[in-house]
Protein backbone atom coordinates (compact mmCIF):
# COMPACT_ATOMS: atom_id res chain seq x y z
CA UNK A 1 0.00 0.00 0.00
CA UNK A 2 1.49 3.54 -1.25
CA UNK A 3 1.58 6.26 1.77
CA UNK A 4 1.60 9.87 0.39
CA UNK A 5 2.01 13.06 2.17
CA UNK A 6 0.05 15.96 1.40
CA UNK A 7 0.05 19.57 3.52
CA UNK A 8 -3.66 19.23 2.50
CA UNK A 9 -5.89 17.01 1.62
CA UNK A 10 -9.64 17.95 0.25
CA UNK A 11 -12.31 15.39 0.48
CA UNK A 12 -14.15 16.45 -2.11
CA UNK A 13 -14.61 17.96 -5.88
CA UNK A 14 -17.67 19.76 -5.31
CA UNK A 15 -17.95 23.82 -4.89
CA UNK A 16 -16.42 23.99 -1.69
CA UNK A 17 -13.87 21.10 -2.33
CA UNK A 18 -12.59 22.87 -5.43
CA UNK A 19 -12.14 26.12 -4.45
CA UNK A 20 -10.33 24.84 -0.84
CA UNK A 21 -8.24 22.82 -3.02
CA UNK A 22 -6.87 25.55 -5.44
CA UNK A 23 -6.81 28.07 -3.25
CA UNK A 24 -4.03 25.92 -1.02
CA UNK A 25 -2.38 24.97 -4.16
CA UNK A 26 -1.90 28.73 -4.99
CA UNK A 27 -0.78 29.32 -1.70
CA UNK A 28 2.43 27.01 -2.33
CA UNK A 29 0.82 23.66 -0.76
CA UNK A 30 1.16 20.34 -1.67
CA UNK A 31 -2.72 19.28 -2.13
CA UNK A 32 -4.36 16.11 -2.75
CA UNK A 33 -8.09 15.63 -3.38
CA UNK A 34 -10.11 12.66 -3.02
CA UNK A 35 -13.41 11.90 -4.81
CA UNK A 36 -15.84 9.26 -4.74
CA UNK A 37 -17.43 9.43 -7.94
CA UNK A 38 -15.32 8.54 -11.07
CA UNK A 39 -15.85 12.10 -12.60
CA UNK A 40 -14.97 15.50 -10.92
CA UNK A 41 -17.50 18.07 -9.88
CA UNK A 42 -19.39 16.51 -7.15
CA UNK A 43 -22.75 16.65 -7.17
CA UNK A 44 -23.29 19.92 -7.89
CA UNK A 45 -22.57 19.26 -11.18
CA UNK A 46 -24.21 15.69 -12.05
CA UNK A 47 -27.11 15.85 -10.09
CA UNK A 48 -27.85 19.12 -8.49
CA UNK A 49 -27.47 22.72 -9.42
CA UNK A 50 -25.85 22.41 -13.27
CA UNK A 51 -28.17 19.47 -14.25
CA UNK A 52 -31.53 21.19 -13.00
CA UNK A 53 -30.62 24.85 -14.12
CA UNK A 54 -29.64 23.44 -17.91
CA UNK A 55 -32.86 21.18 -18.06
CA UNK A 56 -34.56 24.54 -16.53
CA UNK A 57 -33.07 26.49 -19.49
CA UNK A 58 -34.22 24.08 -22.42
CA UNK A 59 -37.74 23.72 -20.57
CA UNK A 60 -37.60 27.55 -20.22
CA UNK A 61 -36.58 27.63 -24.52
CA UNK A 62 -39.75 25.27 -24.92
CA UNK A 63 -41.77 27.29 -23.40
CA UNK A 64 -40.54 30.36 -25.06
CA UNK A 65 -41.57 28.87 -28.83
CA UNK A 66 -44.84 27.55 -27.70
CA UNK A 67 -45.57 31.04 -26.41
CA UNK A 68 -44.45 33.33 -29.14
CA UNK A 69 -46.72 34.80 -31.66
CA UNK A 70 -44.03 34.92 -34.30
CA UNK A 71 -43.01 31.34 -34.10
CA UNK A 72 -46.72 30.63 -34.93
CA UNK A 73 -46.15 31.82 -38.42
CA UNK A 74 -44.31 28.97 -39.07
CA UNK A 75 -45.58 25.96 -37.23
CA UNK A 76 -47.30 24.38 -35.10
CA UNK A 77 -46.36 24.10 -31.27
CA UNK A 78 -44.02 21.40 -30.28
CA UNK A 79 -44.06 18.69 -27.43
CA UNK A 80 -40.73 17.68 -26.54
CA UNK A 81 -40.01 14.45 -24.31
CA UNK A 82 -38.14 14.33 -21.05
CA UNK A 83 -35.02 12.18 -21.99
CA UNK A 84 -34.49 14.08 -25.03
CA UNK A 85 -34.53 17.58 -23.26
CA UNK A 86 -32.04 15.96 -20.64
CA UNK A 87 -30.17 14.78 -23.54
CA UNK A 88 -29.06 18.79 -24.52
CA UNK A 89 -28.56 19.38 -20.69
CA UNK A 90 -25.49 16.55 -20.60
CA UNK A 91 -23.43 18.82 -22.54
CA UNK A 92 -23.16 21.41 -19.79
CA UNK A 93 -22.34 18.80 -17.65
CA UNK A 94 -19.43 17.27 -19.87
CA UNK A 95 -18.19 20.97 -20.44
CA UNK A 96 -17.93 21.25 -16.67
CA UNK A 97 -16.07 18.15 -16.27
CA UNK A 98 -13.30 18.63 -18.67
CA UNK A 99 -12.96 22.25 -17.49
CA UNK A 100 -12.98 21.24 -14.01
CA UNK A 101 -10.87 18.57 -14.17
CA UNK A 102 -8.43 21.33 -16.05
CA UNK A 103 -7.97 23.22 -12.94
CA UNK A 104 -6.33 20.34 -10.86
CA UNK A 105 -4.19 19.70 -13.64
CA UNK A 106 -3.21 22.98 -14.33
CA UNK A 107 -2.39 23.86 -10.12
CA UNK A 108 -0.80 20.43 -10.02
CA UNK A 109 -3.26 18.94 -7.41
CA UNK A 110 -3.19 15.25 -6.97
CA UNK A 111 -6.69 13.58 -7.68
CA UNK A 112 -7.13 9.94 -5.83
CA UNK A 113 -10.86 8.40 -7.44
CA UNK A 114 -12.72 6.40 -4.31
CA UNK A 115 -14.26 6.79 -0.72
CA UNK A 116 -12.28 8.59 1.94
CA UNK A 117 -12.25 7.24 5.01
CA UNK A 118 -9.83 8.14 8.32
CA UNK A 119 -7.75 5.83 10.42
CA UNK A 120 -6.51 8.53 12.66
CA UNK A 121 -7.07 12.47 12.53
CA UNK A 122 -4.05 12.41 10.27
CA UNK A 123 -4.21 9.48 7.96
CA UNK A 124 -6.96 8.92 5.81
CA UNK A 125 -7.08 5.19 3.41
CA UNK A 126 -8.93 5.91 0.03
CA UNK A 127 -10.56 2.98 -0.98
CA UNK A 128 -11.01 2.92 -5.12
CA UNK A 129 -13.41 0.70 -6.97
CA UNK A 130 -10.99 -2.25 -7.79
CA UNK A 131 -10.13 -2.24 -3.76
CA UNK A 132 -7.19 -0.64 -4.18
CA UNK A 133 -5.78 1.36 -1.34
CA UNK A 134 -3.79 4.52 -0.79
CA UNK A 135 -2.99 6.26 2.31
CA UNK A 136 -3.09 9.16 2.50
CA UNK A 137 -1.15 11.54 5.12
CA UNK A 138 -1.70 15.20 6.14
CA UNK A 139 -1.29 18.00 8.02
CA UNK A 140 -4.85 19.66 7.56
CA UNK A 141 -8.07 18.42 5.68
CA UNK A 142 -10.73 19.65 4.70
CA UNK A 143 -14.34 17.84 4.69
CA UNK A 144 -16.42 18.53 1.87
CA UNK A 145 -18.31 15.76 0.80
CA UNK A 146 -21.76 17.52 0.08
CA UNK A 147 -24.83 16.05 0.50
CA UNK A 148 -27.53 13.75 -1.28
CA UNK A 149 -31.51 13.31 -0.91
CA UNK A 150 -32.91 11.86 2.27
CA UNK A 151 -34.43 8.98 1.54
CA UNK A 152 -36.90 7.90 4.28
CA UNK A 153 -36.97 3.86 4.95
CA UNK A 154 -40.70 3.19 4.25
CA UNK A 155 -40.42 4.28 0.30
CA UNK A 156 -39.24 2.01 -1.70
CA UNK A 157 -36.55 4.09 -4.22
CA UNK A 158 -36.09 0.68 -6.12
CA UNK A 159 -39.33 1.13 -7.94
CA UNK A 160 -38.68 1.97 -11.73
CA UNK A 161 -41.63 4.96 -10.64
CA UNK A 162 -40.11 5.98 -7.93
CA UNK A 163 -37.55 8.90 -8.03
CA UNK A 164 -35.50 11.41 -5.90
CA UNK A 165 -33.84 14.47 -7.02
CA UNK A 166 -30.58 12.54 -7.94
CA UNK A 167 -32.89 9.40 -9.98
CA UNK A 168 -35.00 11.46 -11.38
CA UNK A 169 -32.38 12.56 -13.95
CA UNK A 170 -32.37 9.06 -15.39
CA UNK A 171 -35.94 9.56 -15.74
CA UNK A 172 -36.46 7.56 -19.90
CA UNK A 173 -39.97 8.73 -19.98
CA UNK A 174 -42.22 11.30 -19.87
CA UNK A 175 -45.12 10.59 -17.71
CA UNK A 176 -48.18 11.97 -17.73
CA UNK A 177 -48.82 12.75 -14.30
CA UNK A 178 -46.25 13.27 -11.68
CA UNK A 179 -46.54 13.90 -7.38
CA UNK A 180 -43.57 15.77 -6.11
CA UNK A 181 -44.00 15.68 -2.18
CA UNK A 182 -41.85 18.60 -0.91
CA UNK A 183 -42.40 21.92 -1.55
CA UNK A 184 -38.61 23.10 -0.62
CA UNK A 185 -36.91 24.72 -3.37
CA UNK A 186 -36.08 21.91 -5.18
CA UNK A 187 -39.80 20.85 -5.48
CA UNK A 188 -40.82 24.19 -6.77
CA UNK A 189 -37.60 23.93 -9.47
CA UNK A 190 -39.05 20.05 -10.16
CA UNK A 191 -42.80 21.00 -10.26
CA UNK A 192 -41.68 24.42 -13.11
CA UNK A 193 -39.66 22.16 -14.82
CA UNK A 194 -42.47 19.38 -15.50
CA UNK A 195 -45.32 21.60 -15.80
CA UNK A 196 -43.17 23.67 -18.06
CA UNK A 197 -43.26 20.01 -20.23
CA UNK A 198 -47.28 19.72 -20.36
CA UNK A 199 -46.95 17.01 -17.01
CA UNK A 200 -49.70 17.55 -14.85
CA UNK A 201 -48.02 18.14 -11.37
CA UNK A 202 -49.22 17.09 -7.69
CA UNK A 203 -47.43 19.60 -5.27
CA UNK A 204 -47.30 18.39 -2.22
CA UNK A 205 -46.42 20.37 1.00
CA UNK A 206 -46.11 19.38 4.64
CA UNK A 207 -46.09 23.67 5.35
CA UNK A 208 -48.95 25.91 4.45
CA UNK A 209 -47.33 27.85 1.94
CA UNK A 210 -44.45 27.19 -0.30
CA UNK A 211 -41.05 28.96 0.94
CA UNK A 212 -41.58 30.36 3.80
CA UNK A 213 -38.53 32.16 4.01
CA UNK A 214 -39.29 34.31 1.24
CA UNK A 215 -41.04 37.62 1.25
CA UNK A 216 -44.84 37.05 1.53
CA UNK A 217 -45.82 38.33 -2.04
CA UNK A 218 -42.68 36.43 -3.63
CA UNK A 219 -43.93 33.29 -2.09
CA UNK A 220 -47.69 34.57 -2.86
CA UNK A 221 -46.42 35.23 -6.67
CA UNK A 222 -44.82 31.53 -6.83
CA UNK A 223 -47.82 29.67 -6.09
CA UNK A 224 -49.86 31.79 -8.50
CA UNK A 225 -47.62 30.82 -11.61
CA UNK A 226 -47.18 27.38 -10.39
CA UNK A 227 -50.83 27.35 -10.58
CA UNK A 228 -51.45 29.07 -13.91
CA UNK A 229 -49.36 26.31 -15.59
CA UNK A 230 -51.17 23.15 -14.24
CA UNK A 231 -49.24 22.92 -11.12
CA UNK A 232 -52.18 21.82 -8.09
CA UNK A 233 -50.42 22.66 -4.86
CA UNK A 234 -52.08 20.47 -1.37
CA UNK A 235 -50.75 22.38 1.71
CA UNK A 236 -50.27 21.07 5.04
CA UNK A 237 -50.04 17.33 4.26
CA UNK A 238 -48.04 14.34 5.05
CA UNK A 239 -47.82 10.89 3.71
CA UNK A 240 -48.50 7.83 5.55
CA UNK A 241 -47.45 5.26 2.69
CA UNK A 242 -46.07 5.40 -1.16
CA UNK A 243 -47.26 2.47 -3.58
CA UNK A 244 -45.42 1.49 -6.49
CA UNK A 245 -46.76 -0.69 -8.84
CA UNK A 246 -46.70 -1.88 -13.06
CA UNK A 247 -49.11 1.33 -13.81
CA UNK A 248 -48.41 4.18 -11.44
CA UNK A 249 -47.68 5.21 -7.74
CA UNK A 250 -50.15 5.87 -5.05
CA UNK A 251 -49.63 8.46 -2.26
CA UNK A 252 -51.91 7.76 0.72
CA UNK A 253 -51.56 10.76 3.10
CA UNK A 254 -52.45 11.35 6.21
CA UNK A 255 -55.76 13.54 5.82
CA UNK A 256 -57.37 10.45 4.42
CA UNK A 257 -56.63 11.44 0.35
CA UNK A 258 -55.61 9.56 -2.01
CA UNK A 259 -53.17 10.55 -4.87
CA UNK A 260 -52.24 8.51 -8.38
CA UNK A 261 -49.86 9.85 -10.81
CA UNK A 262 -47.43 7.86 -13.21
CA UNK A 263 -44.42 8.51 -11.46
CA UNK A 264 -43.29 10.07 -7.50
CA UNK A 265 -40.96 12.53 -7.40
CA UNK A 266 -39.58 12.70 -3.26
CA UNK A 267 -38.19 16.03 -2.73
CA UNK A 268 -38.25 16.72 0.63
CA UNK A 269 -34.86 17.13 2.96
CA UNK A 270 -30.89 15.96 2.76
CA UNK A 271 -28.79 14.82 4.26
CA UNK A 272 -24.51 15.08 4.57
CA UNK A 273 -22.14 12.56 3.17
CA UNK A 274 -20.45 11.79 6.35
CA UNK A 275 -21.72 7.80 7.17
CA UNK A 276 -18.55 6.31 5.34
CA UNK A 277 -15.93 8.13 6.69
CA UNK A 278 -15.33 6.69 9.68
CA UNK A 279 -15.53 9.64 11.89
CA UNK A 280 -16.38 7.21 14.78
CA UNK A 281 -12.24 6.65 14.48
CA UNK A 282 -11.05 10.19 15.23
CA UNK A 283 -14.07 11.01 17.34
CA UNK A 284 -16.26 13.42 15.08
CA UNK A 285 -19.85 13.33 15.14
CA UNK A 286 -22.47 14.03 12.42
CA UNK A 287 -26.04 15.30 13.63
CA UNK A 288 -29.29 13.73 12.49
CA UNK A 289 -28.98 14.81 9.02
CA UNK A 290 -25.24 13.49 8.81
CA UNK A 291 -23.74 16.97 8.91
CA UNK A 292 -20.96 18.20 10.53
CA UNK A 293 -20.35 21.11 13.05
CA UNK A 294 -17.69 23.93 12.56
CA UNK A 295 -17.19 27.07 14.51
CA UNK A 296 -16.94 30.43 12.59
CA UNK A 297 -13.27 29.10 11.39
CA UNK A 298 -15.03 26.35 9.93
CA UNK A 299 -13.15 24.20 11.96
CA UNK A 300 -14.86 20.91 13.48
CA UNK A 301 -13.80 19.82 17.22
CA UNK A 302 -10.13 18.64 15.53
CA UNK A 303 -8.76 21.69 15.04
CA UNK A 304 -6.63 21.24 12.12
CA UNK A 305 -9.92 19.41 10.27
CA UNK A 306 -11.92 21.89 8.45
CA UNK A 307 -15.36 21.15 6.93
CA UNK A 308 -17.21 23.26 4.08
CA UNK A 309 -20.34 23.53 1.83
CA UNK A 310 -23.94 21.17 2.05
CA UNK A 311 -21.61 18.88 4.38
CA UNK A 312 -22.03 21.69 7.49
CA UNK A 313 -25.70 22.26 6.42
CA UNK A 314 -27.10 26.38 6.31
CA UNK A 315 -27.61 27.63 3.34
CA UNK A 316 -26.85 24.16 1.07
CA UNK A 317 -26.33 26.69 -1.94
CA UNK A 318 -23.50 25.69 -4.48
CA UNK A 319 -22.22 30.22 -4.46
CA UNK A 320 -22.31 29.74 -0.30
CA UNK A 321 -20.06 26.47 -0.70
CA UNK A 322 -17.81 27.79 -2.78
CA UNK A 323 -17.13 30.73 -1.13
CA UNK A 324 -17.12 28.83 2.49
CA UNK A 325 -14.40 25.98 0.70
CA UNK A 326 -12.04 29.17 -0.20
CA UNK A 327 -12.24 30.87 3.38
CA UNK A 328 -11.57 27.52 4.76
CA UNK A 329 -8.48 27.22 3.09
CA UNK A 330 -7.79 30.84 3.52
CA UNK A 331 -8.21 30.26 7.60
CA UNK A 332 -5.71 27.32 6.96
CA UNK A 333 -2.97 29.28 5.50
CA UNK A 334 -3.47 32.33 7.81
CA UNK A 335 -4.87 34.47 5.19
CA UNK A 336 -7.66 36.53 5.74
CA UNK A 337 -10.80 34.65 5.13
CA UNK A 338 -14.29 35.28 6.43
CA UNK A 339 -17.48 32.98 8.22
CA UNK A 340 -19.67 33.60 5.17
CA UNK A 341 -23.53 34.63 7.09
CA UNK A 342 -24.91 37.22 4.05
CA UNK A 343 -26.09 34.98 0.61
CA UNK A 344 -28.42 36.01 -2.07
CA UNK A 345 -31.13 33.87 -2.09
CA UNK A 346 -31.33 32.00 -5.52
CA UNK A 347 -34.50 29.77 -6.83
CA UNK A 348 -34.47 28.53 -10.45
CA UNK A 349 -38.03 28.17 -10.93
CA UNK A 350 -40.01 29.75 -13.79
CA UNK A 351 -40.17 32.37 -13.48
CA UNK A 352 -36.98 32.74 -10.78
CA UNK A 353 -36.70 34.69 -7.78
CA UNK A 354 -33.97 35.95 -6.05
CA UNK A 355 -33.75 37.82 -2.65
CA UNK A 356 -30.66 39.33 -0.12
CA UNK A 357 -31.09 40.98 3.08
CA UNK A 358 -34.34 40.84 4.90
CA UNK A 359 -38.19 40.85 3.88
CA UNK A 360 -41.11 42.54 5.17
CA UNK A 361 -42.09 39.92 7.90
CA UNK A 362 -38.69 40.34 9.11
CA UNK A 363 -38.47 43.51 9.75
CA UNK A 364 -42.21 44.10 10.78
CA UNK A 365 -41.56 41.56 13.59
CA UNK A 366 -38.26 43.66 14.58
CA UNK A 367 -40.51 46.37 14.71
CA UNK A 368 -38.24 48.32 12.03
CA UNK A 369 -40.19 50.64 10.32
CA UNK A 370 -39.50 50.89 6.18
CA UNK A 371 -41.40 51.78 2.99
CA UNK A 372 -41.63 49.97 -0.39
CA UNK A 373 -40.16 50.51 -3.97
CA UNK A 374 -41.76 48.57 -6.19
CA UNK A 375 -41.25 48.36 -10.22
CA UNK A 376 -43.32 45.64 -12.57
CA UNK A 377 -41.36 44.33 -15.09
CA UNK A 378 -44.50 44.74 -17.51
CA UNK A 379 -43.71 48.57 -17.11
CA UNK A 380 -40.11 48.41 -18.42
CA UNK A 381 -39.02 48.52 -22.10
CA UNK A 382 -36.78 45.74 -22.08
CA UNK A 383 -39.03 42.78 -20.97
CA UNK A 384 -42.08 43.98 -23.21
CA UNK A 385 -39.34 43.57 -26.07
CA UNK A 386 -38.25 39.97 -24.58
CA UNK A 387 -41.91 38.84 -23.48
CA UNK A 388 -40.77 38.66 -19.95
CA UNK A 389 -43.30 40.53 -18.59
CA UNK A 390 -43.91 38.81 -15.73
CA UNK A 391 -42.62 39.80 -11.82
CA UNK A 392 -40.91 42.73 -10.11
CA UNK A 393 -38.62 44.52 -8.38
CA UNK A 394 -39.18 45.19 -4.85
CA UNK A 395 -36.77 47.13 -2.47
CA UNK A 396 -37.32 47.85 1.22
CA UNK A 397 -35.70 50.81 2.64
CA UNK A 398 -36.13 53.28 5.64
CA UNK A 399 -38.08 55.80 5.46
CA UNK A 400 -35.93 58.34 7.07
CA UNK A 401 -32.13 57.62 6.10
CA UNK A 402 -33.18 55.59 2.59
CA UNK A 403 -30.97 52.77 3.98
CA UNK A 404 -31.57 49.33 1.92
CA UNK A 405 -32.67 46.53 4.06
CA UNK A 406 -33.69 44.42 1.80
CA UNK A 407 -34.19 43.17 -2.32
CA UNK A 408 -36.58 40.56 -3.85
CA UNK A 409 -37.25 39.90 -7.47
CA UNK A 410 -39.17 37.65 -8.85
CA UNK A 411 -38.96 37.29 -12.79
CA UNK A 412 -36.63 36.66 -16.02
CA UNK A 413 -32.80 36.89 -14.65
CA UNK A 414 -34.28 37.85 -10.85
CA UNK A 415 -30.59 35.89 -9.68
CA UNK A 416 -28.78 38.42 -12.39
CA UNK A 417 -30.38 42.02 -11.04
CA UNK A 418 -30.52 41.17 -7.53
CA UNK A 419 -26.43 41.46 -7.62
CA UNK A 420 -26.54 45.09 -8.26
CA UNK A 421 -28.81 45.68 -5.34
CA UNK A 422 -26.89 43.28 -2.81
CA UNK A 423 -23.56 45.39 -3.73
CA UNK A 424 -25.02 48.67 -3.13
CA UNK A 425 -26.01 47.29 0.42
CA UNK A 426 -22.71 45.97 1.22
CA UNK A 427 -21.45 49.58 1.13
CA UNK A 428 -20.62 51.27 4.52
CA UNK A 429 -22.84 53.93 6.16
CA UNK A 430 -24.43 56.82 3.45
CA UNK A 431 -23.29 54.80 0.53
CA UNK A 432 -25.97 52.27 0.92
CA UNK A 433 -28.73 54.69 0.20
CA UNK A 434 -31.93 54.38 -2.35
CA UNK A 435 -30.50 57.99 -3.94
CA UNK A 436 -27.69 55.99 -4.98
CA UNK A 437 -30.42 54.28 -8.43
CA UNK A 438 -31.38 57.50 -9.18
CA UNK A 439 -28.72 59.19 -9.83
CA UNK A 440 -27.47 56.31 -11.31
CA UNK A 441 -27.48 56.36 -15.38
CA UNK A 442 -28.78 52.70 -16.87
CA UNK A 443 -28.35 51.38 -19.97
CA UNK A 444 -31.64 51.33 -21.78
CA UNK A 445 -33.42 49.38 -22.37
CA UNK A 446 -32.23 46.54 -19.92
CA UNK A 447 -34.05 44.87 -17.01
CA UNK A 448 -31.40 46.29 -14.31
CA UNK A 449 -33.24 49.52 -15.16
CA UNK A 450 -36.75 48.01 -13.17
CA UNK A 451 -33.80 49.80 -9.69
CA UNK A 452 -34.31 53.11 -10.89
CA UNK A 453 -37.91 52.71 -11.61
CA UNK A 454 -38.21 51.53 -8.26
CA UNK A 455 -36.00 53.88 -6.60
CA UNK A 456 -38.02 56.39 -7.90
CA UNK A 457 -41.16 54.63 -6.65
CA UNK A 458 -39.99 55.05 -3.19
CA UNK A 459 -38.97 58.52 -3.31
CA UNK A 460 -42.70 59.24 -4.08
CA UNK A 461 -43.79 57.47 -1.29
CA UNK A 462 -41.65 59.15 1.35
CA UNK A 463 -41.44 62.71 -0.24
Amino acid sequence: MAVHNYDVVVIGTGPAGESAAINAAKHGKRVAVVEKQPLVGGNCTHWGTIPSKALRHQVKQIMQFNTNRMFRDIGEPRWFSFPRVMERSRATIDQQVVMRTNFYARNRIDLFSGVARFKDEHTLLVRDEHEGIEELVAQKIIIATGSRPYRPADINFRHPRIYCSDTILSLNHTPRTLIIFGAGVIGCEYASIFSGLGVKVDLINNRDSLLSFLDDEISDALSYHLRKHGVLIRHNEEYDRVEGDEAGVTVHLKSGKRLRADAFLWANGRTGNTDQMGLENIGLKANGRGQLSVDEHYRTPIPHIHAAGDVIGWPSLASAAYDQGLNASSEILGEDFRYVTEVPTGIYTIPEISSFGRNERELTEAKVPYEVAQAFFKDTARAQITGDTVGMLKILFDQDTLEIYGIHCFGDQASEIVHIGQAIMQQKGEANTLKYFVSTTFNYPTMAEAYRVAAQNGLNRVF
